[in-house]
């Protein structure tokens, strides 16, 4: 996925901020995500990709 792709399009949050959130606070829950970039928290449509790059981050 490229960095400036819009993961959560309610939010305009791309993969490149949702990867770097993870990585700069250890995110460990799509909620955890949610918190730190309003990522999931509208429509809740993406949070499936969200664990998904969070699966990828954290192994």
């Amino acid at each position: 996925m490229d960095r400036d792709e819009i993961v959560c399009h309610c939010m305009e949050v791309s993969y490149g901020e949702i990867v770097a959130a993870i990585k700069a606070n250890t995110l460990k829950t799509v909620e955890d995500v949610g918190e730190a970039t309003n990522a999931g928290t509208g429509c809740g449509g993406c949070q499936t990709v969200i664990q998904e790059i969070l699966d990828e981050i954290n192994g």
